[in-house]
């Protein structure tokens, strides 16, 4: 089994696609930056390791237009 569960992950955000441009644009923060929030990642790599900071609440998605209304 996967951790964490994509459909844990999909209830965090609107779709799987919103899922995979979410991790991927803080994979690469973390590549760049290497801000990890996370103490011990079960992930070695970086989109693992993002996957992981948005299932634990280290990351928030928030769609920019429901900000907007």
């Amino acid at each position: 089994m996967l951790f964490p569960s994509i459909d844990k992950l999909v209830e965090q955000v609107e779709s799987k696609y919103t899922l995979v441009t979410v991790a991927s644009k803080r994979a690469r923060q973390l590549r760049e930056q290497n801000d990890l929030q996370l103490d011990k990642p079960k992930a070695r790599k970086f989109v693992g390791q993002s996957l992981e900071e948005l299932i634990t609440g280290k990351i928030v998605y928030e769609n920019p237009e429901v900000r907007k209304a």
